[in-house]
């Protein structure tokens, strides 16, 4: 399998696409790719099996798409929270790390990974960690961008990316963090919040509030 087709996997999970639909334009900005490419690698996936799309509905895995997926996440997420637990590791610098070594870490070291870490339930971004029977908790999948105006949530997790959590790092946002969702700018605009947590008025970028699950 190709290493695109891994990080479609892995989206599609991280989008809630187990249990839920997801539209090709959560994943063409969660990858920063056009929507025109998501359709036609869904399309690729759909053939073998993969992903189930549906036209206007949209995409969920399959139960070999779902277990591949989980696979994949479980070793980048043990990974990730190695790499930050005993080699103190920044958030934004894992992704890269943890990609390399998902790809060659059997099952085995994935397990002997998860015994000396003490079986964590969530990684350092916030996601949920599948164990070694592939169960996994449930995990919010509502985006910031998709909280009303004036209501109130928690940061629950952030999409790994590196220029988000270098961002992220930047203004000061953290998971567990309350935010006030204070105005949507409109025409793509950004979300306007405030951090109650640390009694700030932040301005977040569209693009930044889609990679933002709260509860």
């Amino acid at each position: 399998m190709t290493p695109m087709k891994e990080d479609y996997l892995k989206i599609i999970f991280e989008l809630g696409g187990t249990s839920e639909k997801v539209s090709n334009k959560q994943i063409a900005i969660s990858l920063n790719i056009a929507a025109g490419s998501v359709t036609e690698m869904i399309n690729k996936m759909a053939e073998e099996g993969l992903v189930v799309h549906e036209p206007y509905a949209g995409i969920s895995l399959t139960s070999t798409g779902r277990d591949l997926a989980v696979t994949l996440v479980r070793k980048h997420r043990l990974w990730e929270t190695f790499l930050v637990k005993k080699l103190n590791f920044a958030l934004p610098d894992l992704d890269v790390e943890a990609e390399k070594l998902e790809h060659v870490t059997s099952e085995k070291l994935a397990n002997a990974l998860d015994d000396a870490l003490n079986h964590p339930k969530k990684c350092p971004h916030g996601g949920t960690i599948p164990d070694r029977h592939g169960k996994f908790a449930g995990e919010s999948h509502l985006i910031l961008n998709d909280v009303k105006d004036g209501q109130t949530v928690t940061v629950a997790r952030f999409i790994d990316n590196h220029d988000l959590l270098t961002y992220l790092g930047d203004i000061k946002l953290d998971i567990g963090d309350k935010l006030t969702v204070n105005k949507h700018d409109p025409f793509e605009g950004p979300v306007l919040v405030t951090n109650l947590t640390d009694d700030q008025d932040l301005t977040i970028g569209y693009k930044a509030a889609h990679y933002i699950f709260v509860d």
